[in-house]
């Protein structure tokens, strides 16, 4: 079996992705890696000449999308109604960060 990607690729990338593995997880994650590249090699055995490329499997697929047009919106008070706390014309959320209390 051809070696596609190296453990220094894989320790590249898991470096890159911010994924901590240990040196037996390399190793697997290379082999794991190679079977599956080489388990794709059929596909390049097709005969793709003449057919052109595609860059959506549905073809002439197009975002259909609205005009931009300004309209009215919630007033201050609208958007504040159902905001199960609010502070000063603000949305009150408990805080995430800290020990502080709601913000």
């Amino acid at each position: 079996m051809a070696q596609h990607v190296t453990e220094r690729d894989v320790r590249d990338i898991a470096e890159y992705a911010r994924i901590h593995l240990d040196p037996d997880e390399v190793v697997q994650m290379t082999v794991d890696l190679n079977n599956i590249i080489e388990s794709l090699k059929p596909i390049t055995e097709y005969d793709l000449e003449g057919v052109e490329p595609t860059f959506h499997p549905i073809g002439s697929l197009s975002n259909v999308m609205r005009e931009d047009v300004e309209t009215t919106s919630f007033t201050h008070e609208e958007a504040l109604s159902n905001a199960p706390a609010q502070q000063d014309g603000c949305f009150l959320i408990p805080s995430i960060l800290g020990e502080g209390g709601d913000r």
